[in-house]
């Protein structure tokens, strides 16, 4: 399957505690932390939802 790589470019701060969970949830933790994930409906659900804070890169 296809992998994508998730980097927190935007903080998480000043945001709903609906969009921190989903930040966490992928696995990000401070600014500019990356991870990796298959690609997913869910993962791609949780991507779309905080898109404004993220940068996603094809791997």
């Amino acid at each position: 399957m296809a992998q994508i790589q998730v980097k927190l470019v935007r903080s998480a701060i000043d945001r709903p505690e609906r969009q921190k969970r989903t930040v966490q949830s992928l696995g990000l933790n401070k600014l500019n932390s990356t991870a990796q994930h298959e690609v997913n409906p869910s993962i791609l659900g949780m991507v779309k939802s905080v898109q404004h804070l993220l940068q996603v890169t094809e791997l």
